[in-house]
């Protein structure tokens, strides 16, 4: 019986206006009155996470957070950390000083209320032939104030949870090998979107995290469904019993997953949980 929905945000549980549509928000509600536990797994950080919860009312039923593509758990009810795997600061300002080599890379990273950039004023990325202003996007939808620091290696004397660039895509695909080279090895780094490639610690995703905190709860992966739309929603899905890859989803992660539901402005989430719930209630009153 499926005890856990573990869902990546966005491409999966917000659509394209980026908000739960009304009947996914219901399905969700439902299932948490029904004894299913929530859990919001994202690159975003915790703050991009928290409206969303508390709209799904995960903090009355002990709901998780999973940011920073894995490096992070966090309990809704009383934001507790539950798992948090940093770089180390010699990881963090190695990066940041390799990407000083590649001027259409725009580096990003987080500390308390602020994102920092080397440059406030280089906002815009071309996405499929339009202007996109990405440092507005990330900046408003993680509910960070924007700061300008010229040298970021130098700054950053902290732990970072995650590293984020941001270019355009097809710069991004002819440069993210190069951008890697030194640290294939040593920490993970991977595309989350067509112009974000991210850096976190050796062996973190969202697979990892999940298994962390859910296995000493004593929940078992059989016992989760998972749904995904990107290349680092896999190790996700291929830890959950059961896999949905949306329908607007990578081929790659169509192929590996158990079921490919509608896309995310056609309720793709609802659909397989209301089938869920029908299935429970049928189970419980047989």
């Amino acid at each position: 019986m499926i005890k856990i929905i573990a869902m990546d945000m966005d491409g999966t549980l917000l659509n394209s206006r980026k908000v739960i549509s009304p009947r996914t928000k219901e399905s969700l509600l439902e299932a948490e009155k029904a004894g299913m536990m929530l859990i919001l797994a994202s690159g975003r950080p915790t703050t991009g996470l928290m409206d969303f919860a508390r709209e799904l009312k995960m903090e009355e039923y002990h709901g998780l957070l999973v940011a920073y593509n894995g490096s992070k758990v966090v309990d809704c009810s009383d934001g507790k950390e539950l798992f948090n795997q940093a770089m180390t600061v010699e990881e963090g300002k190695a990066v940041l000083e390799h990407m000083k080599k590649f001027d259409q890379v725009r580096p990003i990273i987080d500390h308390g209320e602020y994102m920092y950039v080397n440059n406030v004023y280089h906002q815009m990325i071309q996405l499929d032939g339009k202007e996109f202003n990405v440092m507005e996007y990330e900046s408003r939808s993680n509910k960070f104030k924007l700061c300008e620091k010229e040298d970021l290696a130098a700054f950053a004397d902290f732990p970072l949870n995650k590293i984020l660039t941001t270019a355009d895509p097809e710069y991004l695909q002819a440069h993210y090998k190069e951008m890697m080279e030194p640290f294939k090895d040593t920490l993970s780094c991977m595309f989350t979107g067509r112009f974000y490639f991210e850096f976190t610690a050796k062996g973190i995703d969202k697979a990892k995290a999940l298994d962390s905190v859910l296995t000493p709860m004593g929940y078992k992966r059989e016992e989760m469904i998972a749904f995904g739309d990107g290349h680092n929603d896999a190790s996700m899905l291929s830890y959950a019993g059961y896999s949905v890859a949306m329908a607007n989803g990578v081929e790659e992660l169509k192929a590996q997953a158990d079921e490919v539901t509608a896309s995310l402005d056609e309720d793709g989430i609802a659909l397989v949980v209301e089938r869920l719930l029908g299935e429970r209630k049928n189970l419980l009153t047989y």
